[in-house]
Formats: structure tokens, sequence, C-alpha cells
């Protein structure tokens, strides 16, 4: 590129592929200065010769690691949802088009941007996604060895350490109904089953380890319902949550707010638009239960008469999100403010609907 051509651009947008990279700068009047096509090894070399200017990717898959290179060469770099970029498209779909409406959308003054992830937020990430990937398999181990059982006519009682109690009896005394080659099959399952609990079992240790040396970690873990598991997930998924001006949005990127489909003078609300996070949504909706069936002491909590209040006129699962919606709020505060939770109780905020 030419020195002038250089100083022209003001804004670049970059549509990320998996060897090849297609970019598009705008000059300040917004006509399309540079239209290239870049390979990985290129991007750095050839940005790092430009005067500081916007940049625009969307938030996938390697986009967090050249978000911190590019903000290392003094370029301001802005990650967005794909879905927000998607309107200003024009025409038939083709990658520079793409870039194209990167570059047009990032320099929107109301478009919503995704914070970059550190290093270590991506690797804490990764921890989580690859436990949630072995409790999944674990799972349809323990479905599949229920589902050859229950062809045979026999029955096992729900919960996990029920069948692990009772498959030894079962393998060792149902042979009228077990074939040896269906005992074999059965015992790899088990095997299986046992070496899927002890990753999950290392990767959980691990987790709850780097919880207890992360501060946040540690702040979150005082709001009830909330352990080693939910606050790693929540720092690694938001870090301090500067990106949310407020718990309330915190909440609906989860998706814990009811879907609204309002015209007009109607405010029409449905259930919950399930939008956002899915992982840390289905965690705090288990911290939402936990709160709800294991702990007692609501008073201490603060949440005694906010619960007593919405059990009267929800339904239990209803009462289930609208406070697990109430606790990503809580734990958001507590994060962005730097402050361990601390109950207040005051009047208000026990007359306070749900």
């Amino acid at each position: 590129m030419s020195q002038k051509i250089n100083a022209a651009i003001a804004v670049i947008g970059i549509d990320i592929g998996k060897n090849s990279l297609h970019i598009v700068g705008h000059d300040h009047r917004g006509a399309i200065v540079l239209r290239q096509k870049w390979s990985r090894g290129q991007v750095e070399t050839r940005l790092a010769n430009l005067p500081p200017c916007l940049i625009g990717m969307e938030a996938c898959v390697g986009a967090h690691h050249l978000s911190r290179k590019l903000q290392m060469l003094g370029h301001d770099a802005r990650l967005m949802p794909a879905k927000y970029v998607r309107p200003y498209s024009k025409g038939q779909k083709n990658d520079f088009r793409d870039a194209e409406a990167i570059a047009e959308a990032v320099q929107r003054p109301t478009m919503k941007f995704v914070a970059t992830k550190t290093a270590e937020q991506l690797a804490l990430q990764a921890l989580h996604r690859v436990r949630d990937r072995l409790v999944g398999q674990r799972t349809g181990v323990i479905n599949q060895i229920r589902a050859f059982l229950l062809e045979r006519g026999i029955a096992v009682r729900q919960g996990l350490h029920s069948l692990r109690f009772e498959l030894p009896g079962i393998l060792a005394t149902r042979i009228d109904v077990l074939s040896p080659r269906m005992s074999l099959i059965i015992e790899g399952l088990v095997e299986d089953w046992r070496r899927l609990d002890q990753r999950i079992e290392r990767l959980s240790s691990e987790i709850e380890t780097l919880a207890h040396q992360d501060e946040a970690c540690r702040r979150l873990m005082t709001v009830p319902g909330i352990g080693p598991i939910i606050s790693s997930a929540m720092v690694a998924a938001i870090g301090a949550g500067d990106v949310f001006s407020k718990g309330r949005d915190f909440g609906a990127w989860l998706g814990l707010v009811p879907k609204q489909t309002s015209t007009g003078d109607r405010t029409i609300l449905g259930s919950i638009s399930r939008r956002g996070n899915r992982y840390l949504r289905a965690l705090f909706v288990q911290a939402a239960w936990v709160v709800l069936v294991k702990i007692r002491g609501w008073e201490r909590y603060g949440l005694n008469s906010w619960i007593r209040a919405a059990k009267k006129r929800l339904h239990h699962n209803v009462l289930a999100i609208a406070l697990a919606n109430k606790l990503a709020r809580i734990a958001w505060a507590v994060l962005n403010k730097g402050r361990a939770f601390a109950s207040v109780k005051t009047e208000e905020t026990a007359s306070r609907p749900a």
C-alpha cells in the first residue's frame, strides 16, 4: 500500500477466515480506499505500518487474539456480535461485502460491542467448555446404560447415585435377562463412566483452585448460591462486567428476562428470551434452585421477604427464573463495583416485586 492510501484510511473492517482475511478500509468521508485479501501472517505486518485507526471485527473464533494484537499496535480494535452486523450487509453475500458491512457497523454510535477477552479469560473459558462437554458425554453414557437395562425389563430409580449403587448387584445377579455379551457391553460403559468422572473431577478441582486464587471470583462467591464454577465462568465470560451499564442489561444478555413483542400501547411479554450465554444462564438457574431448595436462612441474605412474596403469586419454576435473574444482577454489581455481597434490609427492598 502506498503512503497516500495509508494516511487516508480511518476505518477498517476485517472479515476473519481460517487462512485468509478480507480487508475493507474507509477514509474519513466513508469512501472505500482499501479492498484486499490478506493471509493471516500479513495482517499484523501491514497494519503495523498504518497510523492508528478504528478497526471492526465480528466476535468469532480467533477474533479476541487478533484484537489484542491490534490494540498493542495502537489501533482501536472493536468486536461486535455477528447478528448486529448483518443488517449493514448490502447485496449478495461474499467476504468483501461482509468486511464492508463490518466497517459500516463499527462506526455506528449506538452499536453494542463485545469486550476483548484476555488470554487468561480464554484459558479459563476453555476449562469450562471441556468440562461441559465431558458432563454431556457422561450423561449420554448413563442414559445408554439405563436404556439397555430397561430393554431387558430392569428399571432403576432416577438419579446418578442410584444407578451407580445398583449396577454391581444387577450385573452379578440378573444373569437371567442379561446375556454375557450384554454384561460385557454394560461393564465397558461403566468403565467409560468412571474415566469421565475422573476427568470431570480433575477439571473441577482445577477450576476451584483458580477461583479461590482470583479476587473477583472470591467476591462473587459471597453471593448466595454462587460457588467456584459459576464465579469463574462469569469472570471468564464478562471480565469485570464493564461492557454492561447496569445489572439489568446483564440479566437481559443472559436471556433471563421475558421476550417482548410490544407494539403501540400494548406491552406483550412472553417466556424468557433465552438469548446470550446459554451455559452461564443454566448455571444461574441451578444457583437459584440451590437457594430455594437447600438454603433455609434467607434472612441473612436479605431475600426472605422477596422470596415469600414471590411464592404467593408465581409458579415455582417461574420463581426460580426470577430468582436467577435477581442473583445475576446482584453478581454483576458485586463484580463491577468491587465489593463483596452484603444484604441491606430495608422496607423498600422487602416490598419490591419480583
